[in-house]
């Protein structure tokens, strides 16, 4: 990134600062060091590339390039309420992951107060740089993820439409800035301590699951017919904030002058500038809130675990236990693990509803259940591969030297109790959730097939820990090098590995008791390849030198 030219740019519009009394040339002091620092910075979406050289967020840039082909589907027509709608609900999708991913950190970043709030400098001109920071790294990921399809736009729906995207993605991108700021404003306002960062930590993967939702519902706004989209508006699509910006193109380039879109139209103005505003406003309490993520006050006392207690006698032996206790504090306790597994988990959850509902739109929950409704339940055991893969990192795994300390135990017997925490920590309230649904719309004869998918969920537990895992010891590398050694095409891989187990359970339906047999047969499966893959093997030495020299 050229910070100078970034720099240029911005002090165009000096007035602007003086009109709202900042001290500009202090922000751009402050930016100018941010920019310098930046490229030690390694985003989300390229964390995996450890071997790559030079300005990671630059070589980033590419990949969403990559994603924005996706937006070229939309720009063919001119039923813009629903082109635009689906656009703006897939660009909302991907920069708002990026931004909760990789930039939530610059917003929350407590080292401003310590370092550069010692000085006199005003709390709002800190503010003020932290925001203009993100918003020159998200214009450039913007810009990456929309400059296909500006050129695409520009030859098939002329200057005039290609202006007017612009227009709103500048707006959009100040929108999705502007919120995610002030839901972090309200949650440091009302809580402290250590409840403060778990909070964070929640909303974070609330908005990642919420973005994945919206999206959905965004899509479920029309009625789509063959060939044709018909649209009527509803008042809760004033909730809907892709809509906003899609309303405008109706009015400039349709005419279309109907109240509802008129409203939709005008929203995507009046929020990201009041939401921008509101922001400005808060920024002197927001930054004096920030002094509570360095407060340990709330800090969780010591409390007993019998849920826990229970499950280690009834799932382990005496030399697992201290190891499933441990790796069920990590899932429960560290806050970069469940940022990066729990919104997969949310995901879990919400599909098979979101798909039963696609469903309905043509059918009636009669013929559903005359048919194979345990099919959508599958969709809780595609994102396994993921988090079995995920048992390998840890925020602090340079404690990791202390496993050969332990007695020289296989690593597989951590992995083994490891596995065991993951499937009733968090995979097994998942399938719960979803099997109560499903009983509710359903009968509780789908239990059954609860079961089934729960027999399948651990057999793929222990494929993926066989294909995905490459550290000798559960939770003993960093983040940084989650996906490589060809994760990404692993994890495909074994999400696909899911359609085998849809198939014979749809096949076991067709015979009588198949069900019951397939789950018996299952579960015979299941036992032999877990003692196979887990059959006890003393660590190396070598292993045990590896580790500690991590």
């Amino acid at each position: 990134m050229n910070n100078q030219f970034s720099l240029k740019i911005l002090d165009l519009f000096q007035p602007v600062f003086r009109i709202f009394h900042i001290d500009y040339p202090m922000v751009r002091r402050i930016l100018e060091m941010k920019l310098l620092m930046d490229g030690r910075r390694v985003p989300t979406v390229f964390d995996q590339s450890t071997k790559i050289k030079g300005n990671k967020f630059l070589q980033s840039l590419g990949l969403y390039a990559f994603y924005s082909l996706l937006l070229l589907f939309f720009l063919v027509g001119d039923v813009y309420i629903f082109q635009m709608s689906i656009l703006f609900g897939i660009s909302m999708f991907i920069l708002m992951s990026a931004f909760i991913s990789d930039f939530s950190a610059v917003l929350l970043d407590i080292r401003d107060k310590t370092i550069i709030g010692t000085k006199p400098i005003d709390a709002r001109t800190i503010g003020v740089a932290k925001l203009l920071h993100v918003l020159m790294y998200i214009t450039m990921l913007t810009g990456a993820f929309t400059i296909i399809p500006i050129f695409f736009m520009l030859f098939i729906q002329g200057i005039r439409f290609t202006i007017l995207f612009v227009v709103l993605m500048a707006l959009f991108v100040l929108f999705i800035v502007a919120l995610t700021s002030l839901i972090y404003i309200l949650v440091l306002h009302v809580f402290d301590g250590e409840k403060l960062k778990n909070m964070i930590n929640y909303i974070q993967i609330v908005l990642s699951i919420g973005i994945v939702i919206g999206y959905q519902l965004v899509i479920n706004v029309f009625n789509v017919v063959g060939t044709e989209v018909h649209y009527v508006f509803h008042w809760w699509n004033l909730l809907i904030p892709p809509m906003w910006f899609a309303a405008p193109f109706e009015v400039m380039l349709n005419g279309n002058t109907e109240t509802g879109i008129l409203v939709l139209s005008s929203l995507s103005i009046i929020i990201p500038l009041l939401a921008i505003f509101l922001y400005y406003k808060f920024i002197p309490a927001f930054e004096q809130n920030l002094e509570k993520l360095l407060d340990k006050k709330g800090a969780a006392s010591p409390k007993k675990y019998p849920f826990r207690t229970f499950w280690e006698k009834m799932l382990c032996t005496s030399e697992e236990e201290k190891y499933f206790a441990f790796a069920y504090q990590i899932m429960g306790k560290e806050r970069e693990f469940k940022l990066k597994v729990y919104p997969t988990l949310g995901m879990a959850i919400v599909f098979p509803f979101i798909f039963l509902i696609i469903f309905l739109q043509d059918s009636s929950v009669e013929e559903l259940k005359s048919g194979y409704p345990f099919i959508y339940m599958y969709f809780t055991n595609i994102f396994i591969s993921i988090t079995v893969h995920m048992l390998q990192f840890s925020a602090q795994y340079k404690g990791a030297w202390i496993f050969p300390m332990t007695g020289g135990e296989s690593p597989k017997l951590m992995y083994r109790a490891a596995i065991k925490a993951f499937l009733v920590k968090l995979y097994a309230p998942v399938l719960i959730i979803v099997g109560i649904g499903y009983s509710l719309l359903f009968s509780f004869s789908i239990w059954l097939d609860v079961l089934i998918v729960f027999m399948s969920a651990i057999l793929l537990a222990v494929m993926a820990y066989g294909i995905t895992i490459t550290r000798r010891y559960p939770f003993s590398d960093a983040f940084e090098t989650v996906k490589e050694g060809g994760y990404t095409a692993k994890s495909f891989a074994l999400m696909f590995l899911t359609a085998p187990f849809v198939l014979i359970h749809f096949l076991s339906t067709l015979l009588p008791y198949g069900k019951v047999a397939w789950c018996i047969l299952l579960a015979g499966i299941t036992v032999l390849v877990w003692k196979f893959v887990f059959r006890r093997k003393a660590a190396s030495k070598a292993i045990s030198k590896q580790v500690i020299n991590n």
